[in-house]
């Protein structure tokens, strides 16, 4: 159970590190006296070591207090934990890290003030300035809090070591984040392309900021959402970067123990906590926050088989689900059946459906920003439009902006389009119809909720229109995929019952069209 569902296993971890249990030995660090110091009382250091071990078994989270005195500039901590040998398929061990200030360490509290997680072996923190993952700001007096994440820990325990160094002096000038601007000049209301899981050297990525917005625009999308693991230090540094030509949207991934997802479209410099399980029953609390924002909560990569990545807490509360995370993969192919399942399930009982997104999550080269990514129907280029459109399924998923989509469905004298609703008398013929460009030797399926009803190849060059009747009474909605060849260069056909789907990777997937049976 994380530390922050136990109150009473918090405080001890707080206050003795759990001495008995792990062997460590609490941190005070108190102003250096007089004769300690050196001539000037700027730019003096006080650097206290911290070892402990942490058994299997132990909390999620162990905080380790930190006596922060008077006169402090900067903070600086280096930290570094044992790797002994597993047995073959045994996890080893894996310890993150982070800090809280003398505000506490309350779950969704104030006292946030970064997180690195097992990306950094080292980081620093002052009024102006800090490591990316850390947010700058007052170094004030009082008790602060390392955070440890062990991760994994191996059979035979963690064996940890936290430095702490402490600058004296005078602080330096108030740090000035500069956030994105919430409108970017559009096209009024037009299909916008936009990569919404994308990670800087904020959290675990290799590029910086000014490099993804770069790839952004070279990937022909028209938006992004920052979200880096855990943090929302790198809110501050869009601003400058977007402009009339790429809107940013400040975000963040949270990385529960339980699964990983996404909050899109938050206020600027919101952060959301992650310390907590299912069964904690905290995740309600943070979509809430989430929702108050405005923002989306994004179950994302349901299916990825790393520990901690499967999505355990439901998808009731979720505004969307990313099915599709980077280059395809059989996790997708899961992830995509599970969504159409339950898009089935929604329909026949008359509920709310969850739209589907696709997602880069590119960290560093070699991964492609914006393949795949979201072309959304919005009203304008601006924060709450893209939103709006994301929300309501108007959307479908491409793997570049080389592909080119429309989907429509036209019955008795009426139109609808993707995640739009097309209401008809229940046995009015109903013309579906799909135009694809970009998918060469490409194979279309069409989709209801009694599975692939057609399936047709593309021409060489990648373009095609393809037209299908159907009726609402037998069909409650209709989607396109749209895939490349097999491997072999075969399109594949019919059903498979062997391991290797009968069609090739994912080109294009959209959201459906709901066909319902009513009016005259």
């Amino acid at each position: 159970m994380p530390a922050e569902a136990d109150p009473t296993r918090r405080t001890v971890l707080r206050t003795t590190l759990a001495a008995a249990a792990t062997g460590a030995t609490a941190l005070s660090l108190a102003a250096p006296t007089p004769a300690a110091a050196s001539p000037s009382a700027s730019g003096r250091t006080t650097t206290l070591p911290l070892t402990g071990h942490l058994p299997t078994g132990c909390p999620d989270f162990v905080y380790l207090p930190v006596e922060v005195p008077e006169g402090v500039r900067e903070i600086a901590v280096t930290y570094g934990y044992d790797k002994p040998p597993v047995p073959a398929g045994t996890p080893g061990n894996s310890c993150d890290i982070g800090i809280f200030d003398e505000r506490g360490t309350d779950l969704g509290g104030e006292g946030f003030r970064g997180w690195s997680g097992g990306f950094r072996t080292e980081f620093s923190l002052a009024r102006d300035a800090a490591t990316p993952g850390y947010l700058p700001g007052p170094i004030n007096p009082g008790t602060w809090h390392l955070v440890l994440g062990p991760y994994q820990v191996a059979p035979q325990g963690l064996d940890y070591h936290v430095e702490v160094t402490l600058t004296f002096g005078e602080p330096g000038p108030e740090f000035v984040p500069h956030y994105p601007a919430e409108r970017a000049r559009g096209r009024g209301r037009a299909w916008y392309r936009g990569d919404c899981h994308l990670h800087t050297v904020h959290s675990d990525g290799r590029r910086l900021p000014e490099e993804v917005a770069a790839g952004a625009r070279a990937a022909g999308l028209d938006f992004i959402v920052s979200t880096d693991h855990n943090t929302s230090s790198s809110h501050a540094a869009w601003g400058p970067l977007a402009g009339p030509d790429l809107l940013i949207l400040p975000g963040e991934e949270i990385t529960t123990r339980n699964g990983h997802w996404l909050a899109l479209g938050l206020e600027a410099g919101e952060f959301v906590d992650w310390r907590y399980r299912s069964r904690d029953e905290e995740f309600p609390r943070f979509v809430r926050q989430v929702h108050r924002s405005g923002g989306l909560v994004v179950p994302a990569h349901p299916y990825c088989p790393y520990v901690a990545c499967q999505w355990k807490f439901g998808y009731e509360q979720a505004d969307a689900v990313e099915v599709w995370n980077g280059p395809w993969t059989y996790d997708d192919e899961s992830a995509v059946d599970t969504w159409d399942s339950q898009l089935a399930v929604a329909l026949r009982h008359g509920r709310s459906w969850t739209p589907a997104m696709g997602n880069s999550d590119a960290h560093s080269v070699p991964q492609v920003i914006g393949s795949p990514h979201n072309v959304v129907l919005a009203e304008d280029l601006t924060r709450d439009a893209v939103l709006d459109g994301l929300r309501a399924g108007r959307s479908w998923l491409a793997e570049s902006s080389a592909v080119h989509l429309d989907l429509t469905a036209t019955g008795h004298g009426r139109s609808a389009g993707i995640g739009e609703e097309l209401t008809v008398p229940a046995d009015a013929p109903v013309d579906v119809r799909l135009t694809v460009s970009g998918v060469p030797g490409g194979t279309v399926r069409l989709i209801t909720d009694e599975g692939q009803m057609h399936q047709e190849p593309l021409a060489a060059d990648g373009s095609g229109t393809v037209v299908w009747r159907t009726t609402a009474s037998l069909a409650a909605y209709v989607r396109a995929e749209v895939r490349h060849p097999k491997a072999d260069g075969t399109p594949g056909r019919g059903n498979s019952m062997g391991p290797d789907l009968p069609w090739g990777p994912m080109a294009a997937l959209t959201n459906p069209i709901v066909l319902s049976a009513g009016g005259r």
